[in-house]
């Protein structure tokens, strides 16, 4: 794999803290990223991640899950979450389910296997903060779901009036069910226009993200599983 060279660009496309307790791998991914224009500040640590993404206010975070030391990149994640909405990429080291799917439930935005192509990591951070990014949110009005009401142009989302946090993830998947109410949507058809056609994953993913917008939205959330085939709002 060719690693790119030349003069680095001057940073305009915002912050990217790496959580990596493995040097190689950190300096493999900050190089690309900072050659996409990116500023990118590392750790090796959770503690010391947690640290910089309070002081520094990055864009997207990427926590290895594996990280030596008294909280690992699990932990970091659901303390995270407490704290910010910041978009989140959590790195494992094994094709493992059961870390991918815990990862996803604290509240990652999306996840990446190693060993991985820097590339693709780059493309994925791209794809998550073109979502995020004002300059590329919708203008349409607020849309209903029952008590549901999803606010594409604030990325806000509220039952009854009371303000629910989403993850950037569970928000766009949320505002795609709000904008195709009463149509059956399968599991593809949503990766493809949530997570995007060139999205690497399975799709179980899916399912759990809904089980996530079902335990912050509740019986507010009228969302239909259709067995066999995916899911049906409103």
């Amino acid at each position: 794999m060719a690693i790119p060279t030349g003069h680095e660009p001057t940073p305009n496309h915002g912050t990217v803290v790496i959580v990596e307790d493995d040097h190689n791998i950190a300096e493999l991914v900050d190089l690309y990223l900072r050659n996409a224009g990116f500023r990118v500040l590392q750790a090796a640590d959770a503690v010391r991640g947690l640290e910089l993404v309070a002081q520094e206010q990055p864009c997207l975070v990427l926590m290895d899950i594996g990280l030596p030391g008294p909280m690992d990149g699990l932990e970091a994640c659901r303390e995270l979450r407490r704290r910010s909405d910041v978009p989140v990429v959590v790195i494992t080291a094994r094709d493992d389910e059961v870390d991918r799917v815990l990862g996803l439930e604290l509240g990652a935005d999306d996840y990446v296997t190693k060993p991985f192509s820097p590339r693709e990591l780059v493309a994925r951070v791209r794809a998550i903060l073109r979502r995020t990014d004002a300059s590329h949110r919708p203008t349409e009005e607020p849309l209903s779901i029952g008590t549901v009401t999803v606010d594409p142009l604030r990325r806000e989302v509220s039952v009854e009036d009371q303000s629910v946090a989403l993850t950037a993830r569970e928000f766009d998947l949320l505002a795609h069910f709000a904008a195709n109410q009463g149509i059956v949507l399968t599991r593809q058809q949503l990766l493809d226009a949530v997570w995007g056609p060139g999205w690497f994953g399975d799709e179980r993913t899916v399912d759990v993200h809904v089980r996530q917008l079902r335990r912050k939205l509740g019986d507010a959330l009228p969302l239909a599983t259709v067995w066999g085939v995916g899911y049906r709002c409103g």
